[in-house]
């Protein structure tokens, strides 16, 4: 079936794995949350995805993005490693070509990344407040005691709008108790939130931009229909476009990414893992920024470590830095230094 191409995306809730053959087309996709053990959820996830592939694919390159891509990279062994606006950017034109705006929303962080003749031309992040974000949802979820699977249904079957506070998770549960003491009920309340979510986004992202048709919106939100309501309601003039793999658009880029860099040459994959791994922190001496450090333990043993501003303090073990074709080295954030750092 020849080469196909590992594609990870490591976010702060979620960690999605495709592989994507020679052509293009995606082959397979996994979505699981990591539940606060991105390593642990990785380590399942690849070994779901080697039981689920033939014996005669062969992995031809490694590509990762995410808030973990350092740690997906340093334990598999990634050809590139990409911030989520250029591999969420290739993915949404490999399924849509068109695509001028990208609304991407996950589970702790929200973007907007404008395109020009397949492009990156703007982009642009929310702050460090979530109220934004998938996490807001399903606070105000768990405190309605509604599952935040259902939470979008709930929404649509409202039968009036209330206007709820969206610009803080906190300013909006007291808004929530002060539109429950009014009578509004549970469906309606859902939908308000959808609404300030919608509000929060075009606010304070968005930060009145135009977004131009057609929009590709993407992120584990978007599986929300509320949600998509809402902001159509929000952009009545918009063409609001939602991709076949809604969660998968940063996994699908970084495989393509990494499988344009490797070519026919070799791959940095160091192949399915056998094994139990561990992350240990530690902290820099080697200046007065004191970074934290990740050491990557396989079988109580250092293979990778990351995290520090420099190189002086990051280390890779057992694996030379292969220099892209482009030029740069994908493991410039963990070169080898003192071992005793």
């Amino acid at each position: 079936m020849g080469r196909w191409f590992l594609g990870v995306d490591v976010g702060s809730v979620s960690l999605k794995v495709v592989l994507v053959d020679e052509a293009g087309a995606l082959q397979y996709e996994s979505y699981a949350r990591t539940d606060g053990r991105p390593l642990a959820a990785l380590v399942r996830e690849i070994d779901r995805a080697q039981r689920e592939v033939t014996p005669d694919v062969t992995i031809g390159a490694v590509g990762t993005t995410g808030s973990g891509r350092y740690m997906a990279a340093a334990y598999l062994g990634a050809d590139v490693v990409k911030n989520e606006i250029t591999t969420h950017a290739i993915g949404a034109l490999r399924c849509d070509p068109d695509i001028r705006t990208i609304i991407e929303i996950g589970g702790q962080d929200s973007k907007i990344i404008h395109l020009r003749e397949g492009r990156v031309c703007d982009f642009a992040m929310n702050t460090v407040c979530a109220a934004g974000t998938g996490a807001f949802l399903d606070q105000q979820a768990e405190r309605l005691k509604i599952p935040i699977e259902e939470f979008g249904a709930y929404a649509l079957a409202a039968k009036r709008t209330v206007r709820i506070a969206g610009r803080c998770s906190v300013f909006a549960e007291s808004d929530m108790i002060h539109k429950q003491q009014a009578g509004y009920d549970g469906s309606e309340i859902c939908r308000g939130l959808c609404q300030a979510l919608v509000r929060n986004y075009l606010n304070n992202v968005a930060r009145g931009r135009k977004l131009h048709s057609p929009i590709s919106f993407q992120g584990g939100v978007a599986r929300n229909r509320a949600i998509v309501e809402c902001f159509r309601e929000a952009l009545p003039d918009a063409e609001i476009r939602i991709p076949p793999h809604v969660t998968a658009c940063g996994a699908i880029g970084a495989a393509v990414l990494a499988g344009e860099d490797v070519g026919g040459g070799d791959t940095a994959f160091k192949g399915w893992r056998t094994g139990s791994f561990t992350i240990r922190p530690s902290t820099c001496r080697s200046c007065d920024n004191e970074c934290e450090l990740f050491t990557l333990l396989q079988d109580g043993a250092p293979t990778a470590r990351w995290g520090g501003r420099c190189d002086r303090g990051n280390r890779l073990l057992g694996q030379p830095a292969r220099a892209t074709r482009s030029g740069g080295d994908p493991y410039a954030h963990l070169r080898p230094t003192d071992p005793g750092v």
